[in-house]
């Protein structure tokens, strides 16, 4: 009498006594050959089948690495883009609409400016990480502004790609010859513009595209999500976590409440100022316990900074 897995055997009645007894004798003859009986998915209600072994491997399929490649792709991709801020300068409505839109799905915080002098405004109130600059803009030009940035000590090394409709050689040479690190043609597609600005934010930025950030003796493992200070680890909650690491990007720099609520939280959460407060005091409470000493610095009506020598 044969019994395939998955399938009622057609010479028994199911629910009769002789059905039961049938498959009482298949159950000990499988469980005798080191097989436990479970009921078959997608078969009938008693049908039986054998567990896998336990000592070999589950088969992976092509579907199931490509999966895990695509997660992989992502978690990298979010270590580069994780905190970062962009700056759009770009007088078409329509053009910084859908450019920030695409930029916010990828996990950046984003600022519009529509001329120059919002621009100029924009890079005093606020230092991004990256400019997306327009040539053509009402009162000050693209490449003034490229100019100004160059020029300015505290901007000098920001990273800037010009967007502009001018695609003559000699119009490429003369962005760049002004000072921008790429340059990109309208039309463009916002996927290879994203994949641009993440390239350009880990040649300028290399930690934020490494698995582990270093300010002073504090280490953070990004992959493995652990914090160690001279050796001591530091139990951190997921919040506490990214306020840590936004700090560390960024040692030394002062950022008000606001400026944490929209690196940490984003800019579409509603969270009260305060609650920037609570969470710095967890992460002071954290860092004291595992070092004895606070490293975060509270500025008297500006905010907060990390100081990597402590206090």
């Amino acid at each position: 009498m044969t019994h395939l897995t998955g399938f009622p055997c057609p010479l028994v009645r199911r629910g009769s006594r002789r059905g039961a007894a049938h498959h009482k004798r298949i159950a000990t003859s499988r469980a005798v050959k080191g097989a436990r009986p479970s009921v078959a998915r997608g078969g009938p209600p008693g049908a039986l089948r054998p567990l896998p072994d336990a000592n070999i491997a589950p088969r992976t399929t092509p579907a199931r690495r490509a999966a895990a490649r695509h997660q992989m792709g992502h978690y990298q991709r979010s270590l580069v883009s994780m905190t970062a801020h962009i700056l759009i300068v770009e007088d078409e409505a329509a053009l910084s609409t859908l450019l920030a839109y695409n930029l916010e799905k990828e996990g950046f915080t984003v600022r519009v400016a529509a001329d120059g002098e919002q621009a100029i405004e924009a890079l005093a109130e606020e230092q991004p990480d990256l400019v997306l600059l327009d040539w053509m803009l009402p009162h000050l030009s693209g490449i003034e502004i490229c100019r100004r940035i160059r020029r300015d000590p505290a901007t000098r090394e920001l990273p800037v790609i010009m967007l502009t409709a001018k695609g003559e050689e000699a119009d490429r040479i003369r962005g760049l010859d002004t000072g921008a690190d790429d340059y990109v043609t309208k039309p463009f597609s916002p996927a290879e513009l994203i994949a641009r600005v993440r390239a350009l934010l880990r040649r300028a930025r290399p930690a934020t595209g490494a698995d582990e950030l270093t300010a002073g003796d504090i280490v953070m493992d990004l992959a493995a999500y652990r914090v160690r200070i001279g050796g001591a680890e530091v139990e951190l909650g997921p919040t506490e976590f990214k306020l840590l690491r936004h700090f560390m990007e960024h040692p030394g720099r002062v950022y008000s409440r606001d400026q944490i609520l929209d690196a940490v939280w984003g800019r579409d959460i509603n969270v009260e100022d305060r609650t920037v407060d609570v969470h710095i005091g967890r992460l002071r409470k954290a860092l004291r316990a595992a070092t004895g000493r606070d490293p975060i610095r509270t500025v008297r009506g500006a905010g907060y900074s990390l100081e990597v020598g402590g206090s």
